[in-house]
């Protein structure tokens, strides 16, 4: 690799300052490289991605597994990361800051924290608390002296309470609570979009879009979105293909391979990787 951590997290700063760029979720070291290969300017962890790896549920990883995996992930490219580090792995405020640190370690340019609670009857932290765990988010932060970013996520959308206001108040609290960037995973309707890009108050937007979509690029940065991630949406593309041929062996059927990748380009690809680590 020839760029510092310091070099990735001030390239990832000046990506989040103008125009709206695709920031894709790798799930292991090789899908990452192979997305540097492709061009992209910066990557981003997904923790149902990496959880499926592990024979494990979204949600379902320990933080010493996700730090791991984002570890790995950041020594893996010369690209900036940001994490997807679900709820910070904590119930509290303080437990949420000194887990930030640890993720700092690795050497991420942004983190992401979410509202969720992993609770099916009460799916999010009441909103003061939420801007607690924040607040103790980019404390940690600022103490570490990194640049790293801070993604400030509403879930509403995601755990099954699609208010579009309360979305929305979230949003507006989590800008004022120091997060760098902001995030409402789910919305999907331009009315929706402006709403939260309105919410945020100026500071960068980042819009999920993990299935095939009508909207193009260039209306969703004309909604005022900064960055567009994947979420677990390449993760499935590449579970989706495996469940097709290994469910036609099941049934005995060699038919059911579709349209799978070079090895040979695959080998020369990873074998250049660090030299001109260049997908043609």
């Amino acid at each position: 690799m020839t760029r510092t951590i310091a070099e990735k997290r001030a390239a990832f700063r000046e990506l989040h300052k103008q125009g709206c760029f695709i920031l894709p979720n790798p799930w292991d070291v090789g899908s990452a490289r192979f997305l540097q290969g492709l061009g992209f300017p910066a990557l981003a962890t997904s923790s149902a991605g990496f959880a499926w790896t592990t024979g494990h549920a979204d949600n379902g990883i320990t933080l010493e597994m996700a730090l791991a995996h984002i570890h790995d992930i950041v020594q893996a490219t010369d690209l900036p990361v940001n994490a997807d580090f679900e709820n910070g792995f904590a119930a509290d405020a303080a437990g949420v800051g000194d887990n930030v640190r640890r993720a700092i370690r690795t050497g991420v340019a942004g983190i992401s924290i979410e509202d969720s609670t992993a609770h099916a009857e009460q799916p999010l932290f009441p909103i003061e608390a939420a801007v607690e765990r924040l607040r103790a988010a980019r404390q940690a932060i600022d103490e570490t002296g990194s640049g790293a970013l801070l993604v400030g996520r509403a879930e509403n959308f995601f755990v099954g309470r699609p208010d579009l206001a309360d979305a929305v108040a979230r949003i507006e609290a989590y800008a004022d609570a120091g997060a760098d960037c902001l995030y409402a995973p789910g919305i999907s309707k331009p009315e929706e979009i402006a709403a939260v890009v309105a919410a945020a108050g100026g500071k960068p937007v980042n819009l999920l879009i993990g299935s095939n979509s009508a909207l193009t690029m260039a209306q969703i940065e004309g909604l005022g979105i900064r960055r567009v991630s994947i979420g677990g949406g390449l993760a499935r593309a590449a579970w989706g293909g495996f469940m097709q041929a290994a469910t036609a062996l099941a049934q005995g059927r060699l038919d059911g391979f579709g349209e799978q990748a070079n090895g040979k380009q695959l080998n020369a690809f990873f074998r250049s990787f660090g030299e001109d680590p260049v997908w043609t």
